[in-house]
């Protein structure tokens, strides 16, 4: 961060580098346990495709400038889809260089639309996520950047009354 160039205006950042994630935000519109239990754990959400695409519509997309660090396993700087596989308690967040449909094209059949078409063969990287349950619940499915130091943080996810996160370092 620098000061800011004009009194009473925020600092801006410079010179760093960036991480992002693109993705759409569903809703829960009334709806209850979207996660659901036992053997359809994940199944509301994922419908039959073998992953979730960690939001609606369109593939998840995750961007970093920088080399990350996940549990010591590393991810290049780059662009990746991003997918979870969802087990009761036990997420695994997921980082492919499959290529992805930017408009549904049904006849595509190597690139994927959401999870749908995922190819494992396809991962650069899978890190398991820590998951516990909130006191609160949250409408809108979230992703998000916490506990962030220069050093590293955590990717979290949120959603009705489930967090998960998956912290990382950054790597050289």
């Amino acid at each position: 961060w620098v000061p800011a160039e004009k009194p009473g205006a925020a600092p801006r950042y410079q010179d760093g580098k960036w991480i992002e994630v693109t993705y759409s935000r569903p809703i829960l519109r009334g709806r209850k346990d979207i996660l659901g239990a036992g053997a359809d754990y994940g199944k509301t959400v994922r419908g039959s495709d073998p992953v979730w695409r960690a939001g609606a519509n369109q593939t998840t997309r995750f961007m970093t400038e920088v080399p990350l660090v996940f549990g010591g396993k590393t991810l290049p700087a780059g662009e990746y889809s991003l997918f979870v596989d969802l087990k009761p308690g036990d997420w695994t967040l997921i980082f492919s260089k499959q290529p992805f449909q930017q408009k549904y094209d049904p006849a595509d059949k190597a690139a994927t639309w959401g999870s749908t078409n995922y190819d494992q063969a396809q991962d650069v990287l899978r890190v398991p996520m820590t998951v516990s349950t909130l006191p609160i619940s949250i409408d809108q499915f979230t992703i998000g950047f916490v506990d962030m130091t220069q050093q590293g943080g955590s990717l979290g996810m949120w959603w009705e009354r489930t967090l998960a996160v998956a912290s990382f370092t950054v790597g050289s």
